[in-house]
């Protein structure tokens, strides 16, 4: 598992490149939580553990959708957004959030719909502000996440609804389903990045 950002109250783990990307959330309030779930195994949990444990698992969408019987078994509560609940399986989602919901103060979820039905963000809302899209956008030519059209959209009218939200946010770094250590630009300056990226596409 390698560091990508060690912040005041929180670190942010990178623990398989997927796809799609899985990352490890330390916050000092919140505890252990997984971006997508990577395989179980007693290696990656024993990892884990030395980390700090791991108290919650959030789906951004169903992309990320594994081993989810033997994570919450191990004692993981998954979080899913309520439109997605169905497509991951209501038996293996501990809590369907929505977008009044926090997971702490500073801890909230992004509804990003449009890549597929259910879509949704995670934000730490605290400066420096993170988020981890899922798969609303994708790293493009620039290095930076875009967005990208593809032939399963679920609707790319809501990705695009979703994503042109993003300009009114201020956040220095931002984490999506691909993640190429060493080429993948993840920040600070994410939000200046895709801001020019969004301005663009409305020129």
């Amino acid at each position: 598992m390698d560091l990508l950002l060690s912040l005041n109250d929180r670190s942010i783990y990178l623990v398989s490149q997927g796809p799609p990307a899985v990352y490890y959330i330390l916050d000092h309030k919140a505890g252990g939580i997984l971006i997508n779930a990577p395989a179980f195994s007693p290696a990656v949990w024993g990892a884990l553990q030395d980390l700090g444990g791991t108290r919650f698992l959030f789906l951004p969408s169903h992309f990320g959708v594994r081993d989810l019987a033997l994570w919450r078994a191990a004692g993981v509560q998954v979080l899913a957004f309520q439109e997605e609940v169905a497509t991951v399986s209501a038996t293996d989602v501990d809590v369907a959030v929505n977008s009044q919901q926090k997971l702490t103060r500073t801890i909230d979820f992004l509804p990003m719909a449009g890549r597929t039905h259910g879509t949704c963000g995670l934000r730490l809302k605290n400066l420096p502000g993170v988020l981890f899209l899922g798969p609303a956008l994708t790293p493009g030519l620039s290095r930076w996440p875009e967005l990208i059209a593809h032939p399963d959209d679920y609707s790319y009218e809501s990705r695009l609804m979703g994503v042109f939200g993003l300009r009114d946010l201020a956040f220095d770094y931002v984490f999506t389903d691909l993640f190429v250590p060493g080429e993948t630009a993840f920040g600070p300056g994410a939000d200046r990045a895709i801001r020019a990226h969004l301005d663009a596409l409305l020129a």
